[in-house]
């Protein structure tokens, strides 16, 4: 059984479903950055970041043969124009722990 940490793990590993124009949403493993309530609350204030950069700032990797940098990232929120605002919503929702785990 799994001890809760009062200091979490800086990182963590979680899916995201991409969404894929006229296919099913691809699921991708992404690692993202911890924040406390606090730094969730400052970054959302950058209203003016783009895509990109706003996956950026939340992620640190992901399980795709391309590397993770920004050149990439801006491929991939430009080819998939779902995939910032569903990798936003899933690094939100797992912050929260509003993903259900059975």
């Amino acid at each position: 059984m799994a001890k809760l940490k009062l200091n979490p793990d800086p990182t963590f590993t979680a899916p995201v479903c991409i969404p894929v124009p006229g296919g099913e949403a691809d699921p991708v493993a992404f690692t993202f950055k911890h924040r406390t309530r606090e730094q969730v609350a400052e970054w959302l204030q950058n209203k003016e970041a783009s895509d990109a950069e706003a996956v950026l700032a939340c992620a640190v990797g992901w399980d795709l043969a391309d590397e993770f940098n920004a050149e990439n990232v801006a491929r991939l929120c430009n080819n998939y124009p779902g995939a910032a605002g569903a990798i936003v919503v899933a690094y939100l929702e797992e912050l929260r722990g509003a993903r259900a785990k059975n």
